[in-house]
Parts: C-alpha cells; structure tokens; sequence
C-alpha cells in the first residue's frame, strides 16, 4: 500500500495547488466540537437514526443526522425549542458546500478541478485557524502563567464521489509550568532479578506534578515530538516547561462505499470508541495523542457493526530520539463488535493488543480473535478486552456500565491482586427539558493498579528489552486517569442561547502517590509489577486508600463560549472557564505496600501537602472550523 499512497497523495497536493467545490464529505469532524455532544442529545430524543460507536464521524454523516433531526422536528411540533433548532441550521449551513472561490470572512480558499477526460472531479479548500489560549493557576505563594498559541492550517476535499482527504499542519508558541515532585520506582523494590540483567535494576524516573494552569488531569498535550526552546533550537525537550516552538501534524484519507456501510479511514488523526458518551472510553479514548493507522467498519445492518484498527504508536522523548524510541517500538490494533437494539439498548465487545512492530497478520485481522491467537505465536504483547452496555429510555435520558480487562488470574482473591489489572465506568445522563440542548451527567471511574502498564520483556526479535505500556507518545490510550485511581464527576451542560454554551462541573478524583516515601506502586503509567509471584507473594496486594499515601482532589469549575460572526468582521469564538482546587493527601501510620489494610488519615506535611487553588483559562479562537 506504500507507494501507491504516496503517489495519490503528491497527486492530490499537485493538483490542489495548481487548481484549488470544497467537499471534504467523508473528512472527519474533530473531536473537541460541540456537535458530538449536540447529536447525542437528538439520538437520546429520537429524532436521529443511531449514531456510530466509532468517532471521529464524517462530515457527511454529522450533516445527514443534523438535516434528519430537522426533518423529524418538523413533523413533531416541540421536539425541538427555537434555539435548538437555530443551532442545528447553524452546524448545517457550516457543513454545506459554501461553493468557490476566496472568502475572507471564512479565511479558505475553494476549488476544483476536473482529472484530465476521467470526468472524476477533484475538489480542494484551504483553510487558516488561529488559536490563542491564556491561562493561570493561583496558588498561595505561588502563581503561574502559561499560553498557547496555534496556528493551524488545514488542506481538504473530495476525489469524485467515494473518496475524500485532508492534511493539517499546525505550529505553535506555548508554555505548560508544572512542578517535579519527586522521584519514582519502576520496579516493585522486590524484583531484583530483571530478565536483562542489571542495567534494568531499579530504575527511577522524574516524577512531575500536573500542569499548574490547568484543572487536573484536564490537559491535553496538542504537540508532536518534542518541544524547542528559542536560546537553542538544535536542542528539545519532552515538555515545554518555558516558552517554547511546536508543531503538529494530521493527515487521511477516507473513503464510503455500499451506501455508507463500508468505511475506511487511513491517517493520523484523534479516535473514541465505544457506545458511551464522547470522552468516557477506556480502551481508546479522545484524550489519547493521535497515531498513524488503518482503520475500517463494515455495518450491513443497522443492528450490527465490525470495526477494525492498527497503527504504529509513537514513543516519548525524554532522552533523545534513539534512546528513548529504541524500547518503544510498538503498534497498535483494536477490533470491536457492536449491537444496537433500535434506541433502547447499545452493546460492545472488543479486544485490543500493544504488540512490538512485526508482520503479524493475526491481529491485524478483525475477523481473528486475538485472546486465542496470541497462544499460537507466543505471549509477547498486551493484551486487553473490553465490553460496554448503554441502556437509554427515549426522551430521557441514558445509563451505561463500561469494563475493561488488561490482566488478571481467575482465581479465590483476585480482586485484590495487584495483577488484577481492570478499570470499570459508569454512569447516566439526564436530558433536561427546559434548557436548550441541556443535560446532567453523574459518573464514576475506577481504574486499578498498574492497568494500562505492562512489565518490560525480552522478545526474540529485539536486541533491548521493549515497553508494551498502554501509551502513546507517553500518554494512556484509554481512560484520563492514572493507575489506581477513581473519579467520581458531576457535570451539567447546556446551550442556553443560540450561539453559546455553558458548563459546570464538579469532580473527586483520588490517585496513589507515585512520589515519595509513602508511594504506592502501581500508580503510575511506567510502573511495572513483579514478573515473579503475582498470584502468591502477600505483598502484591492492593488496598485502595489503605496502602500508602493518596492525593485527593476536589476541583469546581464553571466555563462557556460564544461565537461571534459578525458581518465584514473576522469570525471568532470566546471561551472561559474558572473555578477552584482543593488537593489533600491521606496517609496510613505504617509503611506503604506492605500488603495489609491500614487505617488511613488526613496529613498537611512538607512532602504531602495541602493546597487550594484558582485556576482561569481565556481562550479565543479566529475562523474557528467545524
């Protein structure tokens, strides 16, 4: 598939450039935009067919649910208020082809051009977005300022009927503070005897604090690679601490055939999988760095779909582009069955392994079980399983129950094995009839010890032990949360006028110390537990707040937005959100990890703790796209 994609590729550059109607009909529809969370609310109501449990939609298919939700509306007076229904025409006018030519107002260019006598057309956009956020985290004592800035250019059309792509390439001054709070153990203290030998004894890594203009673990790293600082742009670094220079790149090309029930995407761009509400995935979701890959879903009723995805994940650079890619040498594959009984019930079952880059043509198969093929070839990968449940009353509201497996040993009290590696969700949203598009979410999310991470392991093609860590570019491919944590969230949401929106939020999230004398093991994504012994040794055992000292947050927040598009004027977004954190560490009396249960109790200490905080974010957003 190489060359011949490479050379479609060039051929659509060429001929953009030398002739650039915009289409883009199956270009993707990126993740953070409000219509995901609008077209959930019109699924809940009814007035849409069901929408997929593969994200990012298409183009094509957010207009045909935006254009039917009209529809249905029209033939059901109420279903939709005046500001309802305004916004819906606002997202389709923004969909449809705006035609060609130059539009200042917009900021894109549009054109066309016919292949040569195939009477194939081709059509091309560009398209320019600035994004300029200001950020600040006040702290007794301590204040920090931090920015992005982003320039974001984006070229897209259609190749004939079937057959769409886009690239987008963005570049960037920003600056993220946090704080390095200590050091952390890889290794569980008692493995002393590593397959490789002593140069992968008792390894330490840095341990940093979340970013401090921001809500925890609310940020997400926008940048690829590394990040340059402007004193010495031949050196980099893995975060930008400082003001620094990044850059960000996104490609695919997708194409629909069978009336829209088959569909392929190849590219690098952002994923969400699952029937669950945008955001709550833990085997893919949103919050994860995009990656290249190949994916595909095949839906030949509308009660049932496969869908299929491998790509090649990227390391994080901390010490060099060799040294710290030559352990990371991974890819990626996640299958998923899906089932939907009309608008009542959503089902997915799926598996997913991190496996050293290799030609393994088992996993890359969607219609080969992975669980059972892994026993053919050997046990080098991680692998996991998943399986979701939604269950929606139409017009109200929706419940659901999300699992996730990545290891475990079926036996008497695996439960409090540190082995059992599982993270479960749940959650339901209430569609609340007298706002605007509103609704209330209450949710809770456990995620275990050491899941999503994987101990390092020989495999006979490499010459260095590999990592095999649910991560991309050091960021967990699922769930937002560390290991051995939970979060209990509440979040109203709503668009209370026509061009607006509005949210507040309420959360309790709890997370194992993964620094200090009082660390628990398992709580972070680079932890690696003991090969030997799992099942029997009493230490590894886990007891969640009663093993070791625990941050505890409490984090409030209160945001929105407003779109401005006024006539012979730049169109722009405003958005704001601010609100308090209240960080608090328990502790137990005795040693942690010891393998017992131990009373915990609120401490304030030098190395633990407590803190209250104000945090603002201003954004503005010029040409902002859909």
């Amino acid at each position: 598939m190489g060359k011949p994609l490479i050379i479609s590729i060039f051929t659509v550059f060429v001929l953009f450039t030398t002739s650039a109607s915009f289409g883009q009909t199956y270009g993707s529809v990126a993740l953070d935009n409000e219509i995901y969370y609008i077209l959930e609310l019109c699924e809940t109501r009814g007035l849409c067919s069901n929408l997929p449990s593969v994200r990012p939609w298409s183009r094509k298919l957010v207009l045909s649910r935006v254009n039917e939700s009209l529809a249905n509306a029209a033939e059901s007076p109420g279903a939709l208020g005046n500001n309802e229904r305004r916004i819906l025409e606002n997202y389709r006018d923004s969909l449809e082809d705006a035609g060609t030519g130059l539009d200042l107002h917009n900021g894109t260019y549009s054109g066309k051009v016919e292949l040569g006598r195939t009477g194939v057309e081709i059509s091309g956009k560009a398209a320019v977005e600035v994004d300029i956020e200001a950020s600040a985290g006040l702290y007794p004592g301590d204040t920090r300022y931090g920015t992005e800035t982003w320039v974001n250019t984006f070229f897209a059309g259609d190749i004939g009927r079937h057959v769409s792509y886009g690239f987008s390439f963005s570049g960037g001054i920003i600056r993220v503070p946090r704080e390095k709070l200590g050091r952390y153990h890889i290794y569980y203290d008692g493995y002393v005897n590593p397959p490789s030998g002593e140069a992968y004894q008792d390894r330490v890594i840095d341990t940093y604090g979340q970013p401090l203009t921001h809500f925890p673990y609310s940020y997400k790293k926008k940048w690829d690679s590394s990040v340059y600082f402007f004193d010495n742009l031949s050196d980099y670094s893995s975060w930008p601490y400082d003001f620094a220079g990044v850059y960000g790149m996104g490609a695919e090309i997708s194409a629909s055939f069978l009336e829209g029930g088959l569909f392929f995407r190849a590219g690098r761009f952002e994923h969400d999988w699952g029937s669950l509400p945008a955001g709550s995935s833990l085997a893919l979701n949103q919050a994860a760095r995009p990656f290249l890959g190949i994916e595909g879903t095949f839906a030949p009723v509308s009660w049932f779909s496969i869908s299929s995805l491998t790509g090649f994940l990227e390391y994080y650079n901390e010490l060099g582009i060799k040294k710290s890619s030559m352990p990371n040498q991974n890819a990626f594959t996640i299958s998923m069955l899906n089932f939907k009984y009309k608008n009542y019930l959503f089902i997915d079952i799926g598996e997913s392994v991190v496996w050293p880059k290799r030609f393994e043509l088992g996993y890359i198969s969607p219609i080969t079980n992975s669980f059972f093929y892994q026993g053919n070839v050997g046990d080098f990968d991680n692998l996991a399983m998943f399986f979701n449940i939604k269950a929606r009353y139409p017009g109200l509201g929706s419940m659901w129950f999300s699992f996730f497996l990545d290891e475990a040993s079926i036996q008497g009290d695996m439960f409090i094995l540190d082995r059992t590696m599982v993270s479960y969700h749940g959650g339901l949203q209430y569609s609340l009839p007298f706002l605007p598009f509103a609704s209330i979410v209450l949710s809770y999310t456990r995620i275990e010890p050491y899941c999503y991470t994987h101990t390092t392991i020989d495999v006979p093609w490499y010459r260095v032990p590999m990592e095999e860590a649910y991560t991309n570019n050091g960021v967990g491919l699922g769930y937002y949360l560390p290991p051995n944590a939970d979060e209990l969230l509440l979040r109203f949401e709503a668009k209370p006028w026509q061009r607006g929106s509005a949210h507040f939020q309420y959360q309790m999230i709890r997370h194992g110390a993964d620094y200090g004398t009082s660390a628990v093991d398992g709580s972070s994504l680079v932890s690696e537990l003991d090969p030997d012994g799992r099942s029997s040794n009493p230490v590894l055992r886990k007891y969640f707040l009663h093993d070791g000292a625990y941050q505890w947050y409490h984090v409030l927040k209160l945001g929105g937005g407003h779109s401005f598009e006024p006539r012979g004027v730049v169109p722009f977004r405003l958005t704001a959100e601010a609100g308090l954190v209240f960080s608090q560490f328990s502790n137990i009396d005795g040693p942690a990890n010891s393998g017992t249960s131990s009373p915990y109790h609120m401490i304030d200490t030098v190395e633990y703790p407590r803190q209250l905080g104000f945090v603002f974010t201003l954004g503005i957003k010029i040409f902002p796209k859909i």
